[in-house]
Order: structure tokens, then C-alpha cells, then sequence
């Protein structure tokens, strides 16, 4: 069994960890090199194998999650460097989608896809095969991992559907292939599973469709923290959409979700008002204060002040520290000098928060 990290209060078996007040963690995908980038496209061109292609994926984990652990993250993800993008790596392996081309001029590139018959949601043997991904993270990092994916609403705009009269159907088929992956990788050990709804902000009155769909992708979970994404879009580092949140309320409390991960750093913190108009008890919020489109690092100055903000609506055990997004196409250096900052601002916080001297380093419990 895997020694936890000092501020790491294990549960009862079963149940996961929870991480030290105003814990930080990432959102999900982490800086992509230059020449990670050609790999990839390398292997869709057929220069190079599938084999050598996941070796290289392996090293390239290993250094992300060093990374995070030395810029003092509490909770790290496999920086999804397996990914081509936010959804091909899901709609590849889901049973019943159909891929006539699997070539790429490049890596990045989005698949067409097709679902021409029902999804067999019944089959119990049919899976995407998450779950190695996670039990491999877990095997090189003693803290605690957040697996995201991407959410069936999401999944069902990049497809073409030719099998379901009604296009809520397939949104929620997927929902229910999910769920049986959810269920394996909450027993595997993930201390927080996140679904990431990036189309969702540019459907704003499909909410209803994705939470229906969200509750069922996290039927029977128990353990880890249930989390959402729902961004702006970050495609090329640039948004696809923009707006408020909104729209997301108040139909986004129907969710059985433990925590909401939102941006807040590129757009402002005016929505941080829409958890005094429609307050919960127990609803925790991941908080943008870095901006992932900007690829200069935020003073920690400026990473202490986003928090204050929040905690004027929040209180601290109501709150994780994140990037607005995912750290994708900021270049390593910025990067890793953004997420330094991230934690030298929450260890500030955290300190004032606690009434103690805050200690040298970000990686003192």
C-alpha cells in the first residue's frame, strides 16, 4: 500500500482522502512539447509504432507528475498526455462508435466519427479501458490523482448520429458507458473523478440534458469526489464561446456532484455571486486563478488576491485552488512557474486562514 503524503487524512477503506484546506490540483491536461507533438503526428503517419508512441506517453507522465509535485500540487493528474485532444481518446475506444479513418495530417486533429447502430450499453464486457491509465499514474505518485474525462454530452456533438431518432438517447447511452468506467476507476483509487463538459457552454439550453446525463454517469459512485468542468472552451488556447455562468443555474444544483470546477481567472469573478443567489451546503468549488490562454505566470500576489475574493462567498473548506483550464498549450516553463505560484498563493492563504507563519515551500504540510 502506498504511503499517503503527510497532509493527506486517509477514510475508511474505500472512501478516498481528502486533501489539506484550499488543497490545489490541476484541471487535467498538462503542457504538450514540441516534440511530443511531432511523435504523435509521427505515429499517424505511420513513422513510428504504437508501442514506441506509449513508451514515450510513459515518460512523458512520469515528468508531468514530477512536475506538479515540485511546483506543490496536492492533486495530480497524468497531465492527459495520452490524449490527442479532448475527445478522440474516448470516442476510439467507446464500443459502437465507428472511425472510418484513423490517419491524421496531425496529431491534434479531431477523428469523424460515427454511431450507426445503438451503443451496447448491456454489454457487461464492453469498456473503454480507463482504468490502466489510472492504475499506472497511481503507481508513481504517493498523492492523490484526479481522472478526468470527457462527459457524454460533449462526446454525442462530435459524432455523427445516425442510429438514435432522438439525440438525447445517445447523450445518455454514452452516460451509461461511462458510468461503468466511473465505477472502475473510483474502485481503483482515484481520489477525485472529474467529467469535463467543454460543448457544454455553447448549449446553454441543454443543461438539462447534460445533468440528467452527468447524474447518470455518477449512479453508485462512492469514495472518490465527483467533480465538473465546465470552461469556455480552450481550443488552440483560445475560447470558443463566452458569457456567464449563469445559465448553468439553477439546474446545475440538481447534479450529484461533490464540486464544481469553473474558470474565473481570464473572465472575472462577477459569477463567484451566483453561489450567494443560489447557496448550497455541502457544494465545493474548484476556483480559476490562472489563466491558461495568457502563457506569462500570475504573481502570487495576484494568485492570493483571487482567493480572497472567494472566500468572501465561500468558506476555505468549501474551496480547491486550479487553473481555469487545462495547462495544455502553455509552454513547460510557464507552466511549471504558474503552478508554483498557484501553490505559494494557497500556501499564503492557507496560512492566514489557519492563523500560523507560513512555512518555507510550498511541499511543508
Amino acid at each position: 500500500m502506498r504511503t499517503p503524503h503527510p497532509w493527506i487524512k486517509p477514510l475508511p477503506e474505500g472512501e478516498g482522502v481528502i486533501p489539506r484546506l484550499l488543497a490545489t490540483s490541476v484541471v487535467g491536461s498538462y503542457s504538450v512539447p514540441e516534440w511530443l507533438e511531432r511523435l504523435k503526428t509521427d505515429f499517424y503517419q505511420r513513422r513510428i509504432s504504437g508501442q514506441y508512441l506509449e513508451d514515450i506517453h510513459q515518460v512523458a507522465i512520469k515528468a508531468a507528475l514530477k512536475d506538479q509535485e515540485t511546483a506543490g500540487v496536492d492533486v495530480v493528474s497524468d497531465g492527459e498526455l495520452r490524449r490527442d485532444n479532448d475527445v478522440d481518446y474516448f470516442l476510439a475506444r467507446m464500443p459502437g462508435v465507428e472511425i472510418p479513418h484513423a490517419a491524421k495530417t496531425y496529431y491534434y486533429d479531431y477523428y469523424d466519427a460515427y454511431v450507426r447502430h445503438p451503443i451496447p450499453v448491456d454489454d457487461e464486457s464492453a469498456t473503454l479501458g480507463l482504468v490502466e491509465d489510472l492504475r499506472f499514474t497511481l503507481s508513481y505518485t504517493d498523492r492523490p490523482v484526479k481522472f478526468s474525462f470527457t462527459g457524454p454530452f460533449s462526446l454525442a456533438r462530435r459524432v455523427k448520429n445516425e442510429a438514435y431518432a432522438n439525440p438525447d438517447d445517445l447523450v445518455l447511452a454514452f452516460a451509461r458507458m461511462l458510468n461503468r468506467e466511473a465505477r472502475a476507476l473510483a474502485d481503483a483509487g482515484a481520489a477525485v473523478l472529474q467529467i469535463d463538459e467543454p460543448f457544454l457552454a455553447g448549449y446553454p439550453e441543454e443543461v438539462g440534458l447534460a445533468v440528467r446525463a452527468i447524474n447518470m454517469v455518477y449512479e453508485g459512485i462512492q469514495g472518490p469526489t465527483r467533480a465538473v468542468h465546465v470552461c469556455y472552451g480552450n481550443r488552440y488556447a483560445r475560447p470558443v464561446w463566452e458569457g456567464h455562468y449563469e445559465f448553468l443555474f439553477p439546474t446545475i444544483l440538481d447534479a450529484q456532484v461533490d464540486q464544481l470546477v469553473l474558470e474565473f481567472a481570464r473572465k472575472g469573478y462577477d459569477d463567484l455571486q451566483l453561489f450567494k443567489r443560489y447557496p448550497t451546503r455541502s457544494l465545493t468549488l474548484g476556483l480559476g486563478v490562472v489563466d491558461v490562454k495568457n502563457p506569462a505566470p500570475e504573481p502570487t500576489e495576484l494568485i492570493v488576491s483571487r482567493v480572497h475574493q472567494a472566500l468572501r462567498v465561500l468558506p476555505p473548506d468549501r474551496l480547491m485552488i486550479n487553473p481555469d483550464c487545462g495547462l495544455r498549450h502553455v509552454p513547460a516553463d510557464m507552466a511549471r512557474a504558474k503552478l508554483r505560484a498557484m501553490s505559494e498563493g494557497a500556501a499564503q492563504v492557507r496560512a492566514e486562514v489557519l492563523g500560523k507563519p507560513r512555512s518555507e515551500g510550498v511541499d511543508e504540510p
